[in-house]
């Protein structure tokens, strides 16, 4: 069964991981549009439901156990966090959409700050939409899918948590995402599948990330 996105070279992935051996920092969080930081440097957008691993795929891609904030409490990240990657790429976290333990008028707050930043932004290079291998794509994923389209920002899907579930259930949950995946115009064809815990397919995302900057 196919786990892997693409094919990386065995150079490819040295690539990535000595990139992403480099320093990576906190630089800003943002909670209204007008603090956005110039466009001029590209950015990598990381999105998904609360809880769904966000900030856990982060801190091993860069290799940095608390770069950023992890919690067990859905809707913690309330703010678009940004992560500078020597001076080559924004990492950037998205506030966790769906299940926010909030008030309504905070969650639409951060709804549409999240919504307007992804129509908006010209340096964005992708989206990478995070989904609970153990629970598939949702309804709520699926809205978010549907505006990515109609905005035409290019996005991927990312399983995360793949340790989580059996080798079987895996690989029916790859495969009901390839079927959502072709419903969608501006989603890259193919998944990645990813476990933080047992870092599973991080090199992969990170050559990943590379290709695009």
């Amino acid at each position: 069964m196919e786990f892997t996105i693409n094919d990386f070279t065995t150079e490819q992935l040295d690539e990535a991981e000595r990139i992403f051996s480099r320093p990576c920092s906190f630089i800003l969080g943002v909670a209204k549009l007008e603090q956005l930081p110039n466009a001029s440097v590209n950015e990598i957008a990381f999105a998904g439901r609360s809880n769904v691993g966000k900030s856990s795929i982060i801190n091993a891609v860069t290799n940095q156990k608390g770069l950023a904030k992890t919690s067990n409490t859905p809707g913690r990240t309330q703010q678009i966090n940004y992560f500078n990657l020597d001076d080559k790429v924004y990492l950037v976290d998205l506030p966790g959409y769906g299940f926010a333990k909030a008030p309504d008028k905070v969650v639409k707050q951060w709804q549409k700050l999240i919504f307007t930043y992804l129509q908006g932004r010209p340096n964005l290079m992708r989206v990478f939409v995070l989904i609970d291998s153990r629970h598939g794509v949702k309804k709520i994923d699926n809205e978010i899918m549907q505006m990515l389209d109609k905005a035409a920002v290019n996005y991927q899907i990312v399983l995360t948590k793949i340790d989580k579930i059996s080798a079987k259930e895996l690989e029916k949950v790859i495969e009901d995402t390839k079927k959502e995946i072709k419903k969608h115009a501006a989603a890259y064809i193919k998944p990645l599948i990813t476990s933080s815990a047992k870092n599973i397919g991080i090199n992969e995302l990170r050559a990943e990330i590379v290709s695009l900057i």
